[in-house]
């Protein structure tokens, strides 16, 4: 029988897998409590939520936690609850005395009842409070549900630290609220230690009770024992830099080991309704402790056992073998899963055997530093998908922010399907890392564990230049336009001429170009770069890069070189002056090809028809003209025909003569693809390029043309891999 089932198992992996998921989730509920936690309800739109309700909480899948009664038939005044993850969390450990760090994050609506009235009350609050501890008698009103009513002032029995969100200002002796000064409806932010009168606090919105969704994240450093709190709210979604609210406080002075977190809510003779609609939360401390059961009979937090020795004895005794045996059962299951999955993978394991290797080589430079997958995890908020600045062949990239030096970041994960992932992140490590130019991003640190690849750059407020040119956000006038301009040649004076070697990008295009908060060019994605010697300034390289970017010699010769990083410096010049990418499949056959249909504007002398409607002809002639004309120049398809980017600046600078080109564009030396080879489908790519935005890539047809010598798939190909140029196009 035994063996029957084994080799079903073999013969179908899955079903080792599901079976080996499940001994594991069963195993883990006769295990004591782990020691870090971490947790992500992204919406509370099901009935199977894991969490404990007191009081008047209750869960309403179509709406999410609901804090207090919701039921508008019957009376809602003076109701009280809480709703808290069921698992202690381990916030100190006594025998090192180390903290946790923790984040979490949480979005909720508060919404009045009486829309007619300035009034509603009394608010909501995230807490952290010893565990199993119930909740107070008597906690309704401006209590919130934290304590009893008797001791919201006077310091209490029962620890407990807040964030409050209060929207009624008491000003009676029981609930004294610093900020009222006589002005029932200021409302605020504030954060509590065993006192609902907060220690710091700030002011919230008058609108917060409108039924808006409001962001919180609520951040703790062990090391500065910094309780910070940053808010986001509708007219101003993205959590910027600096916190809301901040409080120096020792929570091991305060609380326990073991806590519960959770939300709580209360309304007295005021009412509103209170609804939390995602929560995520994560802490850190890893400790090995000694097996402890909670007391379920003692005085509510207490974490000790109180049975009698033997008692414990007994069930120590079992638990360590429950253990050992489903320790065996699954070790043996998960040997066979693996051979499984080792034989389907076709040996991708060794992607990360050789993490030390990479450790060694990246430490050597300077500069960014190693970060681990958990700091990453809680900067990102578990890579929340309301944060993701965009997407690329590569991977998703991140908006985060790295709680010790508050600087926000942005974090690339590179996608485990990406077929060359791990070769480009090495790539760009290598490489960024060591460039250092105000015109080139900057590499913060880098993170390769949880077989997961994580690169950090320094945070682009204004996001990428096509997002700009294409996409939703606002349009450039003409002098930001001609400075991004500049600012990219610059890029690549230092990357080709002024560094120590050259380093060829072979990816520049609209969406790696991020702007900072000055519109100031920063050069980023490094994933396809390369060093080559200042002597040689080619390689012969699979062939790599966008669509529409790529210089026509790039298909036939694999070559990547400074004269086809300056073509792609030319098409980008020319999308700044046009306002339109490279490509356009959907236009008339002229206007197909920028680089064909502004040459062509330029042989009839009429190059202005091209400039982007959307400058509403706010522009200086001279810099127009300049740009349209450097733009031709360096998108000659002879490369030798091609300007050095020194040339470029010179020329933008008019400290020289504009060139003479040709009227009509000379007939490329080398294959072009013709436009039925490629079927164009909408991606996105960079650094943190938006979601909104739609550079072309191509991935290759069957079709054969002509011009080719076989179908279009092969040419897609060069010899050193099997990579597809979907694959490798971002």
């Amino acid at each position: 029988m035994v063996l029957s089932n084994v080799r079903s198992c073999i013969s179908q992996p899955q079903k080792v897998q599901s079976l080996l998921n499940q001994l594991i989730i069963f195993f883990l509920f006769l295990l004591p409590p782990a020691n870090a936690i971490f947790f992500n309800f992204s919406s509370f739109q099901t009935n199977y939520v894991s969490l404990t309700f007191q009081g008047d909480a209750y869960l309403q899948p179509s709406e999410g936690l609901q804090l207090t009664k919701n039921t508008l038939s019957s009376n809602i005044n003076s109701s009280v609850g809480r709703a808290l993850h069921p698992e202690g969390v381990r916030l100190w450990d006594k025998s090192t005395g180390r903290l946790t760090d923790f984040t979490t994050h949480f979005s909720f609506k508060i919404k009045t009842v009486n829309q007619t009235s300035p009034f509603s009350g009394d608010g909501l609050a995230f807490f952290i409070t010893p565990f199993n501890s119930p909740m107070p008698d008597n906690s309704t009103g401006g209590a919130l549900g934290l304590l009893s009513d008797e001791s919201a002032v006077n310091l209490t029995q029962i620890p407990i630290v807040a964030v409050e969100f209060d929207t009624f200002c008491n000003d009676d002796q029981n609930y004294l609220d610093q900020d009222c000064k006589g002005d029932y409806r200021k409302r605020h932010v504030g954060i509590d230690v065993n006192s609902t009168i907060s220690k710091n606090y700030t002011g919230l919105p008058l609108d917060i009770t409108k039924g808006s969704t409001t962001n919180a994240l609520v951040t703790y450093n062990s090391t500065t024992h910094n309780l910070s709190v940053f808010l986001t709210f509708p007219d101003k979604p993205d959590f910027s830099g600096n916190n809301s609210l901040s409080y120096i406080v020792n929570l091991a002075s305060i609380l326990p080991e073991r806590v519960s977190v959770g939300f709580s809510a209360a309304t007295g003779m005021l009412t509103e309704l209170h609804t939390i609609l995602s929560w995520s939360f994560n802490s850190t401390l890893e400790v090995k402790d000694e097996l402890t059961l909670p007391n379920k009979t003692g005085d509510g937090f207490n974490q000790t056992s109180n049975t009698r020795d033997g008692k414990r004895k007994n069930k120590l005794e079992l638990v360590i073998g429950l253990a050992v045996s489903s320790g065996v059962v699954s070790g043996a299951l998960g040997l066979l899963w693996f051979i499984c999955w080792r034989k389907r993978a076709g040996g991708n394991i060794k992607d990360f055997e050789d993490d030390d290797d990479m450790d060694d080589e990246f430490e050597k430079g300077t500069g960014p530093k190693r970060f681990t997958y958990y700091e990453l995890l809680r900067a990102t908020n578990n890579f929340a998908e309301g944060g993701m600045l965009g997407e690329g062949g590569f991977g998703g990239v991140y908006k985060g922010l790295l709680s010790e030096s508050n600087i926000e970041v942005a974090v690339k994960r590179v996608s485990k399907r990406s077929k060359q992932g791990k070769k480009e992140y090495i790539s760009e490590v290598k490489i960024i890392s060591r460039l250092r130019h105000k015109n080139v991003v900057q590499l913060i640190g880098w993170c390769h564990e949880q077989r997961e690849l994580l690169l950090v750059y320094e945070h682009m407020p204004n996001g990428s230049l096509d997002s700009h040119l294409f996409g939703a956000k606002i349009s450039l006038t003409w002098p930001v336009r001609y400075k991004i301009a500049h600012g990219l040649a610059f890029a690549l004076l230092y990357l080709h001429e002024e560094w120590e070697q050259c380093v060829v990008h072979r990816d520049i295009k609209s969406s790696n170009i991020m702007l900072d908060s000055n519109f100031n060019t920063k050069l980023g994605d490094f994933g396809l770069a390369r060093l080559v010697e200042h002597e040689l300034g080619s390689q012969t390289t699979v062939l790599a890069g966008t669509m529409g970017y790529l210089a026509p010699e790039c298909f036939t010769t694999g070559k990547a070189s400074k004269e086809s990083d300056v073509y792609s410096f030319g098409v980008v010049s020319l999308e700044i002056a046009c306002g339109r990418k490279p490509i356009e499949a959907q236009s008339e056959p002229s206007k197909v090809r920028l680089v064909e249909w502004v040459w062509d504007l330029y042989g009839k002398g009429q190059l202005f028809e091209a400039v982007d409607k959307g400058l509403s002809m706010e522009f200086d002639e001279g810099q127009m003209e300049c740009l349209m004309v450097v733009g031709l120049w360096c998108c000659h398809p002879d490369p030798t025909h091609r300007p050095s980017i020194r040339q470029v600046l010179h020329v933008l600078n008019f400290e020289a003569p504009f060139p003479n080109l040709p009227s009509k564009l000379p007939v490329p030396m080398y294959f072009q693809p013709p436009m039925h080879m490629c079927k164009f489908s909408n991606t996105s790519s960079g650094l943190t390029s938006s979601k909104d935005q739609t550079p072309y890539s191509c991935s290759s047809c069957s079709t054969n043309s002509p011009m080719s010598a076989g179908p279009s798939k092969p040419l897609l190909h060069s010899g050193e891999t099997d990579v597809e140029l979907a694959s490798i196009i971002h």
